[in-house]
Protein backbone atom coordinates (compact mmCIF):
# COMPACT_ATOMS: atom_id res chain seq x y z
CA UNK A 1 0.00 0.00 0.00
CA UNK A 2 1.48 3.71 -0.90
CA UNK A 3 1.39 6.16 1.76
CA UNK A 4 -1.05 9.10 1.37
CA UNK A 5 0.69 12.42 0.74
CA UNK A 6 -0.50 15.66 0.77
CA UNK A 7 0.06 18.37 -2.28
CA UNK A 8 3.05 19.77 -1.08
CA UNK A 9 5.28 16.76 -0.31
CA UNK A 10 5.17 17.72 3.18
CA UNK A 11 3.97 14.99 5.80
CA UNK A 12 2.35 15.72 9.21
CA UNK A 13 3.51 19.32 9.37
CA UNK A 14 0.80 22.29 9.71
CA UNK A 15 0.68 25.90 10.11
CA UNK A 16 0.94 27.85 13.12
CA UNK A 17 -1.82 30.44 12.97
CA UNK A 18 -0.05 32.29 16.44
CA UNK A 19 1.94 35.34 15.85
CA UNK A 20 5.26 35.77 17.42
CA UNK A 21 5.22 38.72 19.53
CA UNK A 22 8.86 38.56 21.24
CA UNK A 23 10.46 40.82 18.66
CA UNK A 24 7.19 43.51 19.06
CA UNK A 25 7.93 43.90 22.99
CA UNK A 26 11.54 44.12 22.07
CA UNK A 27 11.19 47.25 20.12
CA UNK A 28 8.40 48.78 22.37
CA UNK A 29 11.40 48.31 25.11
CA UNK A 30 13.97 50.17 23.23
CA UNK A 31 11.51 52.98 22.64
CA UNK A 32 10.54 53.41 26.19
CA UNK A 33 14.22 53.78 26.96
CA UNK A 34 14.46 56.25 24.53
CA UNK A 35 11.51 58.46 25.18
CA UNK A 36 12.85 58.25 29.11
CA UNK A 37 15.87 59.50 28.27
CA UNK A 38 14.63 61.96 26.20
CA UNK A 39 12.05 63.37 27.94
CA UNK A 40 13.60 65.45 30.40
CA UNK A 41 15.68 67.23 27.79
CA UNK A 42 12.76 68.56 26.21
CA UNK A 43 11.75 71.85 27.59
CA UNK A 44 7.67 72.77 27.48
CA UNK A 45 6.72 75.63 25.73
CA UNK A 46 5.41 78.34 27.82
CA UNK A 47 2.38 80.90 27.01
CA UNK A 48 1.99 83.48 29.40
CA UNK A 49 -1.95 84.54 28.37
CA UNK A 50 -2.71 88.39 29.62
CA UNK A 51 -5.97 87.60 31.95
CA UNK A 52 -8.43 90.00 32.21
CA UNK A 53 -7.41 91.10 36.16
CA UNK A 54 -3.90 91.92 34.82
CA UNK A 55 -4.64 93.79 31.91
CA UNK A 56 -1.96 96.22 31.43
CA UNK A 57 -2.68 99.87 30.91
CA UNK A 58 -3.00 101.69 26.77
CA UNK A 59 0.67 103.21 27.01
CA UNK A 60 -1.13 106.00 24.74
CA UNK A 61 -4.40 107.51 24.63
CA UNK A 62 -6.76 105.57 22.07
CA UNK A 63 -9.57 106.31 20.07
CA UNK A 64 -13.07 104.37 21.79
CA UNK A 65 -14.95 102.70 19.54
CA UNK A 66 -18.03 101.72 20.85
CA UNK A 67 -20.97 98.99 19.95
CA UNK A 68 -24.30 99.38 21.52
CA UNK A 69 -26.43 96.85 22.34
CA UNK A 70 -28.57 97.61 19.75
CA UNK A 71 -25.55 97.49 16.75
CA UNK A 72 -25.25 101.27 17.01
CA UNK A 73 -21.07 102.94 16.57
CA UNK A 74 -20.11 105.71 18.47
CA UNK A 75 -16.54 106.74 18.71
CA UNK A 76 -14.61 109.12 21.09
CA UNK A 77 -11.00 110.32 22.08
CA UNK A 78 -10.47 108.36 25.10
CA UNK A 79 -9.32 110.87 27.17
CA UNK A 80 -10.76 113.51 30.43
CA UNK A 81 -12.83 115.58 28.29
CA UNK A 82 -14.00 112.65 25.40
CA UNK A 83 -17.34 112.56 24.39
CA UNK A 84 -19.01 110.19 21.92
CA UNK A 85 -19.83 110.72 18.67
CA UNK A 86 -22.62 108.66 16.73
CA UNK A 87 -20.78 107.25 13.42
CA UNK A 88 -22.44 105.42 10.35
CA UNK A 89 -20.98 101.87 10.24
CA UNK A 90 -20.15 102.46 6.53
CA UNK A 91 -17.98 105.82 7.19
CA UNK A 92 -16.84 104.46 10.55
CA UNK A 93 -13.22 104.04 8.93
CA UNK A 94 -12.74 106.70 7.37
CA UNK A 95 -13.91 108.84 10.18
CA UNK A 96 -11.28 107.18 12.40
CA UNK A 97 -8.34 107.33 9.91
CA UNK A 98 -9.22 111.56 10.20
CA UNK A 99 -9.07 111.92 13.67
CA UNK A 100 -6.22 109.56 14.18
CA UNK A 101 -2.63 110.69 14.78
CA UNK A 102 -0.20 107.96 13.32
CA UNK A 103 0.64 105.06 15.47
CA UNK A 104 -2.25 105.91 17.78
CA UNK A 105 -3.86 102.41 19.47
CA UNK A 106 -7.58 101.70 18.70
CA UNK A 107 -9.62 99.79 21.12
CA UNK A 108 -12.99 98.54 20.35
CA UNK A 109 -15.74 98.10 23.69
CA UNK A 110 -19.01 96.30 22.67
CA UNK A 111 -22.07 95.60 25.08
CA UNK A 112 -22.19 92.07 26.46
CA UNK A 113 -25.20 91.35 24.51
CA UNK A 114 -23.53 92.25 21.12
CA UNK A 115 -23.20 89.28 18.74
CA UNK A 116 -19.50 88.25 18.39
CA UNK A 117 -20.18 88.82 14.50
CA UNK A 118 -20.43 92.59 14.80
CA UNK A 119 -17.61 92.79 16.88
CA UNK A 120 -15.35 90.97 14.27
CA UNK A 121 -16.77 92.96 11.32
CA UNK A 122 -16.10 96.20 12.61
CA UNK A 123 -12.63 95.03 13.49
CA UNK A 124 -12.23 94.25 9.91
CA UNK A 125 -13.34 96.91 7.93
CA UNK A 126 -10.94 98.73 10.15
CA UNK A 127 -7.94 96.49 9.89
CA UNK A 128 -8.73 97.14 5.99
CA UNK A 129 -8.54 100.57 6.46
CA UNK A 130 -5.31 100.27 7.45
CA UNK A 131 -5.38 100.87 11.31
CA UNK A 132 -2.74 98.10 12.76
CA UNK A 133 -3.11 99.07 16.25
CA UNK A 134 -6.17 97.88 17.23
CA UNK A 135 -7.45 96.16 20.67
CA UNK A 136 -10.51 95.14 22.51
CA UNK A 137 -11.59 97.16 25.57
CA UNK A 138 -12.20 94.99 28.81
CA UNK A 139 -13.23 95.68 31.96
CA UNK A 140 -10.85 95.44 34.88
CA UNK A 141 -11.52 92.71 38.03
CA UNK A 142 -13.05 94.60 40.36
CA UNK A 143 -13.92 97.97 38.41
CA UNK A 144 -17.22 99.34 38.46
CA UNK A 145 -18.43 100.49 35.37
CA UNK A 146 -21.44 102.53 35.05
CA UNK A 147 -23.59 101.91 32.50
CA UNK A 148 -23.54 104.64 29.30
CA UNK A 149 -26.52 105.96 28.11
CA UNK A 150 -27.75 106.14 24.94
CA UNK A 151 -26.10 109.49 24.43
CA UNK A 152 -23.22 108.16 25.23
CA UNK A 153 -21.28 109.15 27.90
CA UNK A 154 -19.32 107.32 30.00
Amino acid sequence: MSSVRSSSGRQGRRLKSEINVVPYIDVMLVLLVIFMVTAPLITPGVIELPTVGQAATVPATPIEVQITEDGKLSWRQRDASGKFQSVERSSLAQTILSVRTPGQPVVISADGKVAYKSVTEVMESLRKAGIDKLGLLVSQEGEITAKPARGGKR
